[in-house]
């Protein structure tokens, strides 16, 4: 058994179209979602004919849209999935990304540039003013790049100012994970200023969208946007943002999601700390430093990690632990596993070598040592994996999440 995340559809290409009609209907999520649920593939559900379409809770213009002929938006999406490393996720498929599916009102689908195996790896929403301080921006490339220099993906959203630096932090560590949530279509960078980045976030990370190719700028759009954003990561850090404040809505978002939520205090002669003091005062943890967030999360990242593991079919044996003796992973009744364990050492790899060692396909060993790396059993240093032989119990913070 290879350790990779693998489509649960038997016709991908029929389902992808199906998907992509579905996706296209417009209308409230939760009718097609049921319909996938009660379908064994979105082929299967487009099939169903329109008693089955009502069934589900489809309204008549839905409807119209699924019997509708071929049209540019949907020609246009086919496009842009049929180039390299592009990806259409859909509620139906096992590799959704399951912190998405706790969500209120999770989406129908996303269209995913880079990897789409990223949307499981542990990450931190980092947002905030689009107009920061100096010593806001400072303060969130730094967050961010001792964020991703610990393993943990940093998450936001493309937009000027924290976000841009946020990204810009984490894409700084060599082996650095960042992750773009966008308002717009997977295609169109907003601001334009940044397609330049986002193309690089798409190259080294994952750039993720509801919105189908070639979707503008639309205000409305934004804070939903915001609620995928919270919606993917651990917990949502805030820099710097003022009381109207769309981070404000992504850390409401965590808050109601049951995800942490800390913000970083500031001047109070600074109208820009002034979203983050109410945070604070609303009880989201107060950090001064990148070690407390990752603290405080360390738990979730456990939970996330049982679930790859399942996900992955691989055997588990209780809850995740932080042993202070050496470890010796228990998914080791796994042969392919086992080969791997024994082609890393004490002193760092590389990707090359261990494929040279194990025989294992890059794809194999990037999903399995994501699984060790989560159970702590593995750690990574700029690319280069070596066996974990301490894991010590995490300190306790005062981080919490916002009420």
């Amino acid at each position: 058994m290879h350790a990779e995340l693998r489509p649960a559809d038997p016709d991908p290409t029929d389902s992808q179209q199906a998907l992509l009609r579905l996706h296209a209907a417009g209308g409230t999520t939760a009718s097609r979602r049921q319909l996938l649920e009660s379908h064994a593939t979105p082929a299967a559900a487009l099939a169903a004919g329109r008693r089955a379409w009502r069934d589900a809770g489809l309204d008549d213009a839905q409807i119209r849209a699924l019997e509708r002929e071929e049209t540019d938006d949907l020609a246009r999406s086919r496009t842009w999935l049929a180039q390299p490393d592009h990806h259409l996720l859909g509620w139906h498929d096992a590799d959704y990304p399951p912190l998405l599916r706790r969500i209120s009102s999770p989406p129908l689908a996303l269209f995913v540039a880079g990897n789409p195996a990223l949307l499981w790896h542990p990450s931190v929403a980092v947002v905030g003013s689009r107009s920061p301080t100096a010593g806001g921006r400072d303060n969130a490339y730094d967050f961010a790049h001792a964020l991703a220099t610990s393993g943990l993906a940093v998450a936001s959203g493309l937009a000027a100012g924290i976000d841009t630096a946020a990204h810009q932090g984490a894409l700084a560590v060599e082996s650095g994970l960042t992750i773009a949530v966008l308002g717009t279509g997977p295609d169109v960078a907003y601001p334009r200023d940044n397609a330049a980045l986002m193309s690089q976030i798409a190259d080294r990370g994952t750039v993720v969208s509801e919105h189908a190719p070639g979707t503008q700028v639309r205000r409305e759009h934004f804070p939903s946007r915001n609620r995928i954003l919270a919606g993917l990561s651990l917990g949502t850090l805030v820099i710097e943002a003022a009381l109207r404040s769309g981070a404000l809505i992504t850390a409401r978002c965590a808050s109601e999601g049951g995800r942490d939520v800390f913000a970083v205090p500031g001047s109070i002669h600074n109208p820009l700390a002034r979203g983050c003091h109410r945070l604070i005062r609303d009880g989201a943890g107060l950090v001064e430093r990148a070690d407390e967030v990752i603290a405080a999360l360390m738990p979730m990242a456990a939970e996330l990690a049982a679930t790859l593991r399942q996900r992955l079919d691989i055997p588990t044996t209780g809850p995740v632990e932080h042993p202070r003796t050496p470890i010796q992973p228990p998914l080791l009744d796994d042969p392919d596993y086992q080969r791997l364990w024994a082609a890393l050492g004490h002193d760092p790899t590389g990707m090359d070598r261990l494929i040279d060692r194990t025989g294992l396909t890059a794809a194999e060993l990037s999903s399995m040592l994501l699984v060790m790396e989560l159970e702590g059993h593995v750690s990574n240093l700029h690319g280069r994996y070596t066996r974990k032989t301490l894991s010590p119990n995490a300190p306790e913070t005062g981080a919490g999440r916002g009420k």
